[in-house]
């Protein structure tokens, strides 16, 4: 059983709906640090006065059994009690919570083949999106073609618009799921992605592409934002690896595989296809996600409880702990709304995993991006040629199969991650004597941060000397692989760190993660163009060290003491 506190710390911001200037933002982290100081020293000062500084737990009442937190009377009546903040030795009758331990409405307690089929639902929400974001990849010169595209820029937004979007649509998506619950909110924004994704394919000018591209990488964010925290809702810490391996792959192996597709379509068919076969497929997925992904969110769930037993008794004082029925609900919503902001300006540890997860997948969609340029472009280059340097001079079908080391490698990623990311906590949890850490996810990220540069090493020198074709496709997959170990893993480290908050905290870091992955294709053929495939891969791969390193042993050190001062990490 767990106390009422009167005035929840989440409902403590009152920031505008919609803000517009960093300044706004910067006054709202401060205001929000005074308001929860405040109401920190009036919870200790109430502490000190009535309950000798500790939060009392709730008796057993004895004359009846107990559902959760409301207690039935023998005599089958509601024995109502106050709907404040309760006094010492007394327990809130009012406070609708779990029936246990073992309540099995809680998700942690669903049968795991229940939790697998919702994870992999999530999962194939999260894997729709990413593959839409490349597929066009390998047909954009037959896009700019027909829709008489002269700008090499113009062509490059066509394709990074798309991940544009995910650096916004988290933002909202992600805390609207911590006020409605996640169900709901990844069907709508699937259904948001198919018809924009549909106008792509009917697209008659590079205008209507850009603006339609956008509109379906919002839908398309949800899963970004709010799949870390299906799975914060579902497993317990020492189960979440294997969950989470799974789940972290498929915004990886989605923009390895799209390629694939897209290229065949190039070669064979029209452009067009590209967005036709990914509205099939997301239909196909919104179909799944009926049947198989119920709500996880344990807020959502207990709102629904207390609305069943208000209409069988009658108590409409009934509450649950994530509520304040004196707080208005569009209170709650400018709270939820601006915490991914309050997040990424004041927790250290958001800061460090947005700028490290910004820059692996910034980097992936530049080497995603110099894929078709160095398969497809011939050697030598004619004259006029928009390449950026000599290729391979492979047919777009045949070149899109180059994707396939990337694929191999983030499964290889997951492969390492699923079989030892569960173990190695476990282990590191019997030591601490039983008790579990989110710095037990770091030794992981360690092997990912040596790996990424190393591929990039690889990938862009064998380029330059125009090695056989596999050698670059080694450099590649050692690249995905250490890719995937270093997203999967701080991935995880954030859901168990921000645990209710997973959702926010992760939306937070797709601000970055996003800006990267559309910002790093844009340059990519003018740094190929200035530099070549090896210093310009090299200059990647010393920037993945300057990163890479410190991050891990930052968490490692000092994670921690960051989370006990938070305000909003699990134990802080």
């Amino acid at each position: 059983m767990r106390s009422v506190r009167s005035i929840p710390r989440e409902s403590i911001v009152d920031l505008h709906l919609i803000v517009s200037d960093l300044d706004y933002y910067a006054g709202a982290v401060h205001d929000y640090q005074a308001e929860e100081e405040a109401w920190a020293e009036e919870e200790e000062e109430w502490l000190e006065e009535n309950a000798g500084g500790q939060w009392p737990l709730p008796q057993n009442g004895g004359d009846g059994q107990d559902f959760g937190q409301i207690q039935i009377i023998r005599d089958g009546s509601m024995k109502r009690g106050p709907s404040t903040r309760s006094k010492k030795g007394e327990k809130d009758f009012n406070l609708v919570t779990w029936d246990g331990p073992d309540d099995p409405d809680n998700p942690k307690n669903w049968p795991k083949k229940k939790k697998w089929m919702a994870t992999l639902t999530v999962s194939l929400f999260t894997f729709i999106s990413p593959v839409s974001s490349s597929m066009i990849a390998p047909a954009l010169q037959q896009l700019s073609e027909e829709l008489n595209v002269k700008s090499d820029l113009e062509v490059q937004l066509a394709l990074s618009t798309f991940i544009l979007a995910f650096a916004v649509g988290p933002l909202f998506l992600g805390p609207l799921s911590e006020l409605f619950g996640r169900r709901w909110i990844l069907q709508g924004s699937n259904f948001f992605y198919f018809c924009f994704n549909l106008g792509c394919g009917f697209s008659q000018n590079i205008g209507e592409m850009i603006a339609f591209r956008f509109l379906s990488g919002l839908g398309g964010s949800a899963p970004m934002g709010i799949g870390g925290g299906v799975l914060g809702d579902l497993w317990l810490p020492q189960e979440r690896g294997k969950a989470m391996a799974l789940y972290s792959l498929m915004p990886l192996l989605g923009p390895a595989i799209g390629p694939i597709a897209g290229g065949f379509i190039a070669q064979y068919s029209d452009w067009r296809w590209v967005f036709y076969s990914t509205c099939i497929a997301a239909i196909a997925i919104q179909c799944a996600g009926f049947f198989f992904l119920h709500e996880t969110y344990a807020a959502e769930i207990l709102k629904r409880k207390k609305k069943q037993l208000i209409k069988v008794t009658g108590n409409t004082e009934l509450h649950t702990e994530f509520e304040n029925p004196s707080r208005k609900f569009s209170a709650h919503l400018k709270t939820a709304l601006s915490r991914p902001f309050v997040l990424i300006t004041t927790q250290p540890i958001v800061q460090v995993l947005a700028l490290y997860i910004g820059y692996v997948y910034g980097v992936l969609y530049l080497v995603l991006a110099s894929f078709p340029q160095l398969w497809e472009c011939p050697d030598p280059l004619p004259p006029n040629s928009r390449c950026p340097a000599p290729g391979y001079g492979e047919p777009s079908g045949i070149a899109g199969l180059n994707y396939i080391s990337l694929g191999l490698g983030f499964y290889l990623g997951t492969q390492i991650a699923a079989k030892t990311a569960d173990r190695i906590y476990k282990k590191l949890k019997a030591k601490n004597g039983g008790v579990g850490r989110s710095e037990f996810r770091v030794p992981l990220m360690f092997p990912g941060a040596i790996m990424v540069p190393i591929g990039l090493f690889l990938y862009g020198w064998s380029a330059q000397a125009h090695t056989h074709w596999i050698v670059p496709n080694i450099g590649t997959a050692i690249f995905a692989a250490g890719n995937q170990l270093v997203f999967q893993n701080c991935q995880t480290y954030i859901v168990d760190s921000y645990t209710r908050f997973a959702a926010s905290a992760i939306a937070a870091t797709t601000i970055l993660r996003s800006l990267g992955g559309f910002g790093f294709p844009l340059f990519a053929p003018y740094m190929y163009r200035a530099l070549g495939y090896g210093w310009g891969n090299s200059v990647l791969g010393f920037l993945g060290i300057a990163v890479g390193f410190p991050a891990p042993l930052i968490l490692w050190w000092y994670g921690e003491s960051l989370r006990k001062k938070s305000k909003f990490a699990a134990g802080g």
